[in-house]
């Protein structure tokens, strides 16, 4: 018997970051959706360093709790509940491979999967989606991704101790993408998504026919402050302040030569890490893609909203860079029209995803 498909009336997008927690609330109207609400949390108490070693899981319930009382939302009337999984226990590939019919992927898949992707066989949980199957060749182009039990019962707990029932999880960088794919009209050619996070930057290379990418920069928001705390001798409440307010310039910007925050030579600073890791990363696309047709350059997460950042990306790569807007294919509540955060592409994502 076919299953009867559930009508989506309201959503919501759960984004667990290890600094803070992002929810958004949506509701499905005809043309697509409309935001109801949403809420950006610290996980770390106020004027407390961010001391990544310290934190532990249990720190998220609570949050996740107080702040759906914030929103006045009760999870168990909402349906279509979406959050997500990222980190070094996550990965996802796309691969090509012979046309086999569906009781033969699996089987053949999990076999494929251990050769590309870095998780090993026992424990790993494994998602596929076909992507299309070439007239030519009659080979299948398959999005492989892949998980741990373990980091997704982690995850599955606190959820559950901060009040919702786990619904649909995602891969980070797939919903990153969704957030672009699902908010953009997209022409034809390769962006680069960056996702800049409090300590890594998520890259996703996305086009609507290009190979999909993604890999994680070890670098994010924690490691410009750590920056900005070396170079101007501040405490790191003082840096985080700094960095809100004056970002990659510096305060006597003289000229573009001498305006960007630049550490002893033999050290780099965290942007020149990422965008040389950036780099890295599309010269060994272009070796496996055979494709260079890189338009833009979007950026989303806390980092993206970084004074200066944008311009020095566009500056490095030599692509324009621009601030992504997760809004824009909602319908705005007047209240919201001046608050568009990127930070909440991925929650805007994962709240937009179909079943």
């Amino acid at each position: 018997m076919a299953k009867k498909k559930v009508k989506i009336k309201e959503s919501l997008g759960v984004d667990i970051g290890s600094h803070s927690i992002k929810m958004v609330h949506l509701k499905k109207i005809h043309e697509g959706f409309k935001l109801l609400n949403y809420e950006i949390k610290s996980t770390v108490p106020a004027g407390l360093e961010y001391t990544p070693s310290d934190l532990t899981p249990e720190r998220f319930a609570p949050v996740i709790s107080g702040m759906l009382k914030s929103l006045h939302i009760n999870p168990k009337k909402i349906k279509h509940i979406v959050s997500s999984l990222g980190g070094d226990s996550t990965s996802i590939k796309q691969i090509r491979t012979i046309f086999l019919p569906d009781e033969e992927l699996e089987s053949a898949l999990f076999f494929e999967a251990k050769k590309h992707l870095p998780i090993s066989g026992s424990e790993m949980l494994l998602d596929y989606q076909v992507l299309n199957v070439e007239e030519k060749t009659n080979n299948m182009n398959i999005l492989l991704a892949a998980t741990t039990r373990e980091l997704l019962t982690e995850h599955s707990h606190i959820l559950s101790d901060g009040g919702i029932t786990p619904g649909i999880v995602d891969i980070e960088s797939l919903a990153v993408a969704n957030s672009f794919a699902l908010n953009t009209f997209v022409e034809d050619g390769i962006y680069i998504i960056l996702n800049i996070g409090a300590h890594k930057t998520n890259m996703v290379i996305y086009g609507p026919k290009a190979k999909f990418f993604a890999r994680d920069i070890p670098w994010g928001g924690y490691n410009f402050t750590k920056d900005i705390m070396k170079e101007q001798n501040l405490s790191y409440e003082r840096a985080e302040e700094h960095k809100k307010e004056i970002g990659l310039k510096k305060e006597d910007a003289v000229n573009e030569s001498t305006d960007r925050i630049t550490l002893d030579i033999s050290e780099k600073s965290t942007a020149e890490q990422i965008t040389m890791e950036v780099k890295r990363s599309l010269r060994f696309y272009v070796k496996e893609a055979g494709n260079s047709d890189f338009r833009k350059v979007m950026l989303v997460g806390g980092g993206a909203k970084l004074i200066g950042f944008p311009e020095y990306v566009a500056d490095q790569l030599n692509i324009p860079t621009e601030i992504f807007n997760p809004f824009v294919n909602l319908e705005m509540p007047e209240k919201f029209k001046d608050k568009q955060d990127p930070q909440l592409a991925l929650a805007v994502g994962l709240a937009m995803r179909p079943e």
